[in-house]
């Protein structure tokens, strides 16, 4: 490696080990918001194993508040993780269901 590139790998370092020291709080903030995520996600999963949930059984179940339930839901339904599988009793509210590949 050239002089020029050494030092040009040098500062970049510098630079990226100044960065993690001034955003260090921020990026632990959001490592802890992604753990929390994905323990609610792996709550929510394992209750539609044992069969359809609408959102608010799954927040009766899980201890995830309705509106974070919804959330995954809906985002597990965008990524084909989840699907819908008809409507509870009343017909009110939609049951949600895994679907085959994610049980496996």
């Amino acid at each position: 490696m050239s002089g020029d590139k050494k030092e040009e790998t040098r500062e970049r370092t510098k630079m990226l080990v100044e960065l993690r020291k001034e955003f260090a709080d921020e990026v632990k903030r959001a490592q802890t918001i992604m753990k929390e995520q994905q323990v609610a996600r792996k709550r929510l999963e394992k209750a539609m194993a044992e069969g359809p949930r609408s959102v608010l059984q799954l927040a009766s179940e899980t201890g995830v508040a309705a509106h974070e339930v919804l959330w995954h839901v809906a985002s597990m339904k965008k990524y084909g993780i989840v699907c819908e599988a008809g409507t509870d009793e009343s017909g009110d509210y939609f049951l949600y269901s895994l679907t085959g590949e994610a049980k496996s």
